[in-house]
C-alpha cells in the first residue's frame, strides 16, 4: 500500500483463495510492502494440491504468512479457520478481510440449471456473507482498538471480490460468455457488500466491493490485464479507502462500477 489517507497499512490481512491467481497476487502484494502487515493469512481449498507449492515456499521465507485450509462453504471449516486467526492476533483482532475466493461455470441461459446456481452462489455469495459473520467480532475489535477515525482498511475492513460482470448496466463481455450464475452470484454479492456497508459501518468497519478487472488467471479465456496489474491496482486503491467510500463499486483502479 502507499501513503493513504488514513494513514499506515493494516495490521492483519485474510485473503481467501490464495494459492493461485488474484488471490495469491494480492499476497504477494502485502507481503512487499515496505511495510508489510504483522500478518497475512493465506487459504487454499486443498492443502496437498499442485497450485499450494507456491504458496508453501513463500510460507518459508515469510514468518509472518500463514497458510490455512479453507472452504466457504462448510462452516465447520471457516469456524476452524477463525480458530487458528485467533491465535495469531489475540486483542489486535483482524483489520482486513478479503473476500476473494470465487468459481464460475462457462453456462449459456439456456444450459444453466438450478444445481450449478446452487454450486455457484454458496461459494461466490454465501461463502463471504459466512466469512464476515465469522470475523465479525475479530473485525470489531480491531476497529475498537485503531485510533484512527472514521472508515479506513487500516481500521477495519472487508472488502468483497466482486465483478462487473455482475452490474445489471455493464453486462460485461457478454456476446464471449454469458456464464449467468456467475453474474447473478456477483450481482447478489454487490447487494451484500451494500447491506455490510450500512450495517457495519456502525462499528467501525469499511465495506468495499471491487472489480479485480478481467485478469490473466488460468481460468479467464478472455483476459485484459495480468495478476500483476490487478493486484497492485487493488492494493493502491486500498490504501486510498475512507469512509465516503463504504458501500460503493469500484475497480482495480479506483474508479465507480455501476451497479
Amino acid at each position: 500500500m502507499q501513503a493513504s489517507k488514513s494513514g499506515g497499512v493494516a495490521i492483519s490481512v485474510l485473503v481467501t483463495g490464495s494459492d493461485r491467481g488474484i488471490g495469491l497476487g494480492l499476497v504477494k502484494r502485502f507481503l512487499e510492502l515496505p511495510c508489510p502487515p504483522r500478518w497475512v493469512f493465506a487459504t487454499t481449498l486443498d492443502l496437498e494440491a499442485k497450485e499450494t507449492k507456491e504458496i508453501k515456499d513463500m510460507v518459508c521465507r515469510h514468518p509472518n504468512l500463514v497458510l490455512l485450509q479453507l472452504d466457504v462453504t462448510i462452516l465447520e471449516s471457516i469456524q476452524a479457520v477463525l480458530r487458528e486467526v485467533e491465535k495469531c492476533v489475540g486483542d489486535d483482532g483482524l483489520t482486513l478481510l478479503i473476500n476473494n475466493a470465487g468459481i464460475w461455470l462457462f453456462e449459456d441461459l439456456e444450459k444453466e440449471n438450478a444445481a450449478d446456481m446452487q454450486t455457484i452462489y454458496s461459494v461466490n455469495t454465501i461463502g463471504p456473507l459466512r466469512m464476515s459473520q465469522a470475523f465479525l467480532p475479530l473485525l470489531k475489535k480491531a476497529a475498537r482498538k485503531s485510533p484512527r477515525q472514521g472508515l479506513s482498511t487500516s481500521k477495519a475492513a472487508i472488502i468483497n471480490i466482486s465483478s462487473s460482470l455482475g452490474s445489471m448496466e455493464v453486462m460485461l463481455i457478454w456476446e464471449k460468455a454469458q456464464v449467468v450464475s456467475y453474474r447473478c452470484s456477483k450481482a447478489a454479492l454487490n447487494m451484500l457488500t451494500k447491506c455490510q456497508s450500512l450495517e457495519y459501518s456502525t462499528s467501525g468497519i469499511l465495506t468495499v466491493a471491487i472489480h479485480p478487472g478481467l485478469v490473466n488467471t488460468s481460468r479467464n479465456p478472455y483476459p485484459e490485464i495480468t495478476v500483476e496489474e490487478s493486484t497492485q491496482g487493488i492494493v493502491n486503491v486500498l490504501s486510498t479507502l475512507s469512509e465516503e467510500d463504504n458501500g460503493t463499486f469500484l475497480d482495480w483502479l479506483g474508479r465507480c462500477v455501476p451497479w
